[in-house]
């Protein structure tokens, strides 16, 4: 090897391969053969130990659990889909099941390892697998299965990596569609997306190769055991009980209400909260793509759409549901999301005579929402001149509540707007409460701020007068901070 060789060949040579190397040449030998030494030295114990691979942690019950569960899914794979076994039943006759499997086995086990065993495989074969504890942990709040190998989790509104995983991409396979089954929806490589729901009305999103091309994805959006109430948003920060109280008397004064938002801000749930103010006495009808509202009320009618077959026939829209409920005799008419042609159905039916209707849309603010809301009426094919679709929206709607989630993981309420008509071909809104960004954030990164009274009395609150529901005029004054400013 020639001087310069060696020389390259030193590069990244630690000091002491190179203490060492020196120590054993010869005090005889020259540069180039010291240098050689160095180059040619193996690197010292302790760096070879550093450079070890970690040890992969191995569960000594993982083989066992993979072969039993394989067992017992054999055994009972007939049965998971018969309809006279209810869940109970089958739960029963699976574990009886599983103690003959594990005792085949005749491995020693303790009788809390025996259990712990026979109640993983049951969440394995019966269940949602590892999810199943992230299912019961009320911290959590979405599940997003990314792969067989990787789960993450949102807790208090920040995203974190699961250390469990499924064994493999059939065991994922076999969850989701248990999930899907259960609602009469099915997933396959001709039809390989699906949204579903979970017996609680946990919102759940699957999606399968060829699509996901890293292997399946399950995405669940858990909902609360107990449904929020109006003190639970006021608890959280999500607004305050001034906002509360001018909501309350809007649902009561039967005011058109729309939620606007981006995706996973609360949208569900502030519906959710507002149709709570309706009274006992009205006929609800709502209207959703996979249940999720979950209404307190006695006189409710839940309508939930329908997708096309194996043989794409039998497709019911939420356009064909609105359509259907306006002959079953509404009081109120709640649709869980606008989210095409059915929107034209929705203001035809608030200026018809169903007052009171609550929706949602996804949208950034409540200019955007209107702006939304006049592509979604142009969705149902209508050729209807622009200015007509913002007459049909301004005399339809009367207030949209913006929920916004901050960067700091909370959900606020950033607006309360009214819409009060048309100048020449604009929509004017009008804001009655906004979000107080001034505040700044404490020590943690969370705002400190909420939305504030802008200190114009919207017009609806007229409304409130004639229909004899009595709210504080002071609800609308802007704090004094704000009012010195202005």
């Amino acid at each position: 090897m020639k001087l310069t060789e060696r020389i390259d060949a030193l590069r990244g040579v630690t000091p002491a391969k190179a203490d060492a190397a020196v120590e054993t040449a010869p005090e005889t030998a020259g540069a180039t053969a010291v240098i050689g030494a160095i180059a040619d030295a193996p690197p010292p114990v302790t760096e070879r130990v550093r450079h070890l691979p970690a040890p992969v942690h191995v569960d000594p019950l993982a083989e066992l659990k993979e072969r039993a569960a394989q067992e017992l899914f054999e055994r009972i794979g007939t049965r998971m889909n018969d309809s006279s076994l209810t869940e109970e039943k089958l739960h029963a006759y699976a574990r009886a099941e599983l103690s003959q499997i594990v005792s085949e086995e005749q491995i020693p086990l303790s009788g809390d390892e025996r259990k712990r065993l026979i109640k993983e495989i049951g969440a394995d074969v019966l269940g949602y697998g590892p999810i199943e504890t992230m299912l019961d942990d009320p911290d959590i709040t979405e599940i997003m299965v990314n792969s067989h190998e990787q789960i993450f989790v949102e807790r208090n509104g920040r995203l974190e990596l699961c250390d469990v995983r499924f064994t493999s991409e059939a065991h994922l396979r076999r969850v989701i569609e248990r999930i899907v089954s259960k609602v009469g929806r099915r997933i396959d490589e001709s039809s390989p997306l699906v949204d579903a729901r979970l017996i609680d009305g946990s919102r759940v999103n699957a999606i399968i190769p060829p699509l996901a091309v890293n292997g399946s994805a399950l995405t669940i959006r858990k909902f609360a055991r107990e449904p929020f109430t109006v003190k639970d948003l006021v608890g959280f920060g999500t607004l305050n009980q001034n906002i509360a109280d001018v909501l309350e008397a809007c649902v009561k004064a039967r005011l058109n209400i729309i939620v606007s938002g981006g995706t996973g801000t609360g949208k569900t749930t502030m519906l959710n909260v507002l149709s709570a103010y309706i009274p006992t006495d009205e006929r609800i009808v709502t209207i959703e793509d996979a249940v999720e509202l979950q209404l307190q009320q006695d006189h409710v009618v839940r309508l939930e759409s329908r997708p096309a077959n194996i043989e794409g026939k039998g497709e019911i829209t939420i356009r064909d549901l609105v359509r259907n409920s306006l002959r079953m005799r509404p009081d109120r008419i709640v649709i869980g999301e606008c989210r095409g042609g059915e929107s034209l159905d929705m203001l035809q039916a608030m200026n018809t005579g169903h007052e009171g209707s609550l929706s949602t849309v996804h949208a950034n603010s409540p200019r955007d929402a209107i702006a939304r809301l006049e592509t979604l009426v142009l969705m149902a094919g209508m050729d209807l001149p622009l200015r007509a679709i913002r007459e049909q929206i301004t005399s339809a709607i009367d207030v949209i509540v913006q929920v916004t989630r901050l960067k700091d993981g909370s959900r606020r309420v950033t607006h309360v707007t009214e819409v009060q008509g048309m100048e020449g071909d604009i929509v004017t809104l009008q804001d009655a409460f906004t979000f107080d960004y001034a505040a700044g954030v404490d020590a943690g990164g969370r705002f400190l701020g909420h939305a504030e009274a802008t200190g114009v009395r919207p017009r609806f609150a007229d409304r409130f007068h004639d229909q004899g529901i009595e709210l504080s005029p002071s609800v609308f004054q802007a704090p004094l901070a704000v009012r010195a400013v202005r």
